[in-house]
C-alpha cells in the first residue's frame, strides 16, 4: 500500500514538474526571442502562472495522502564516466552521465548544509519570541504599512490635482481668435458712425469728400466783403435747402458760397 502511494505521489509530482518547467521554458524564451516588444502585463501574468503552478506543487506535498519522501533514501547503483543515452533521453539532454560530481546535486535530499544552519537559526529566533511580543510586531509592521500606503496614496493626487490644474484652459479660444481677428483685420464691427459726428457726410455722394476738403482750406482766408451781404446770403441758403434730405448741410454750402466771394478765386 505505501509504495501504491509513493508510486501515485511520484506521478503527480512528475506531472506538475513538467508543467512548471514547460511554463518557465516559455517564460525564458519570452525574455531572450521577445524582449523588444514584451510589455509589463505579459510579464505579471508569466509570474502568476508560475506561482500558482509552484502553490500546487507544495499543496500536493503537504497533503496529508503524501508520505514524507525526506526518509526515502536514494542510493545509486551504478556510477560511470561513460555518457549514458538513456539518461541523455530522461534529463533531455541536461546530464550527459551519472558520475560521482553529479550523483551529489542530483540526488541531494536536504539543501546546502549553509542553508540548512540559516534556516535552524530562524527557526531558533522564531521560537524565542513570544506570542504577546510577535502580536504587538505584526501590529507595528501593519501601521507602518498603512502608513507608507497613504503617502504614496496622498502624493498621487496632489500630483493628479497638480496636472488637472496645469492642464486646465483660463481662457476661450474662440474668444481670442475673434478678438484678434477684430482688431487685426476689422473683422464683426460695425461701419455705422455715431450722429452728429464730423463726418455725417454721406459716403455716396459724388465729389462730397472734394467739397468738404475745398472748404475747410478757405475758411482759413480771411474775408473782405460786407457783413450785411452775407447774411442775406446765409439765409437764402440756408431757406433753399430747407426740406431736401441728403443733401450737404447748410453751414458748409454758405462757407463754400462765401468763399467763392474772394477777389483770387477764379
Amino acid at each position: 500500500r505505501e509504495e501504491k502511494q509513493l508510486e501515485l505521489t511520484l506521478e503527480a509530482l512528475i506531472s506538475q514538474v513538467a508543467d512548471l518547467k514547460n511554463s518557465l521554458v516559455s517564460f525564458i524564451y519570452k525574455l531572450e526571442n521577445e524582449y523588444d516588444r514584451l510589455t509589463w502585463p505579459s510579464v505579471l501574468d508569466s509570474f502568476a502562472l508560475l506561482s500558482g503552478q509552484l502553490n500546487t506543487l507544495n499543496k500536493v506535498l503537504k497533503h496529508e495522502k503524501t508520505p514524507l519522501l525526506r526518509n526515502q533514501v536514494i542510493i545509486p547503483l551504478v556510477l560511470s564516466p561513460d555518457r549514458d543515452e538513456e539518461i541523455m533521453r530522461q534529463t533531455e539532454g541536461r546530464v550527459p552521465v551519472f558520475s560521482h560530481e553529479v550523483v551529489p546535486d542530483h540526488l541531494r535530499t536536504k539543501p546546502d548544509p549553509e542553508v540548512e544552519e540559516q534556516e535552524k537559526q530562524l527557526i531558533t529566533d522564531a521560537a524565542r519570541i513570544s506570542p504577546d511580543v510577535a502580536q504587538k510586531q505584526i501590529q507595528s509592521l501593519n501601521k507602518m504599512c498603512s502608513n507608507l500606503l497613504e503617502k504614496i496614496s496622498k502624493e498621487e493626487r496632489e500630483s493628479e490635482s497638480g496636472g488637472l490644474r496645469q492642464n486646465k484652459q483660463t481662457f476661450n479660444p474662440a474668444d481670442t481668435n475673434a478678438l484678434v481677428a477684430a482688431v487685426a483685420f476689422g473683422k464683426g464691427l460695425s461701419n455705422r458712425r455715431p450722429p452728429g459726428s464730423g463726418g455725417s457726410v454721406q459716403s455716396g455722394q459724388p465729389g462730397a469728400g472734394a467739397i468738404i476738403a475745398g472748404a475747410s482750406g478757405m475758411q482759413q482766408v480771411p474775408m473782405s466783403g460786407a457783413p450785411a451781404q452775407q447774411q442775406p446770403m446765409l439765409a437764402g441758403v440756408q431757406m433753399a435747402q430747407a426740406g431736401q434730405p441728403g443733401k450737404i448741410p447748410s453751414g458748409i454750402k454758405t462757407n463754400i458760397k462765401s468763399a467763392s466771394m474772394h477777389p483770387y478765386q477764379r
